[in-house]
């Protein structure tokens, strides 16, 4: 199965980078590093825009795994840019036919942020086709939804 792995965090080997390692032992993955990307706001038109090529990368995968801190109670900002590049650039149901799963963590995020968090990432698969297979926040949880990938 290819696995793409895209980390919003900006630390490459922190909590988030951590809890894919837990939800992906034992299978190889491809890791796309958002914050090192340029992946600029929705509606821009600049040329060093590298979208397209993160697109490309979802489209050849079979699992898509989002991993984002809970920053400022939400998603992480390059999470979130990522999913509104989305708008009127990709079809719904463009995805179809791949799994996404989420990993979202923070210091102690209340029920309500992960909620928050689960429903847009949940949303952002069932328009663009996928099948969403769960969100992890620790390492048990997301042990038990390696057991469902």
């Amino acid at each position: 199965m290819r696995i793409l792995f895209i980390n919003g965090s900006p630390e490459r080997e922190g909590n988030t980078a951590r809890l894919a390692k837990a939800l992906l032992k034992g299978r190889d993955y491809e890791t796309f590093q958002l914050p090192e990307h340029r992946i600029f706001p929705y509606g821009s038109k600049l040329p060093e825009d590298e979208f397209d090529a993160l697109l490309s990368r979802m489209k050849a995968a079979e699992l898509i795994v989002i991993g984002s801190p809970v920053y400022w109670h939400n998603i992480c900002g390059a999470v979130r840019t990522m999913l509104d590049r989305f708008y009127g650039v990709v079809e719904q149901g463009e995805l179809a036919g791949r799994k996404l799963a989420f990993l979202y963590q923070g210091e102690a995020p209340e029920q309500w942020m992960l909620e928050a968090g689960e429903y847009t990432i949940s949303r952002f698969a069932m328009l663009y086709g996928m099948e969403y297979v769960g969100m992890a926040s620790d390492p048990s949880l997301a042990k038990a939804l390696s057991d469902v990938i």
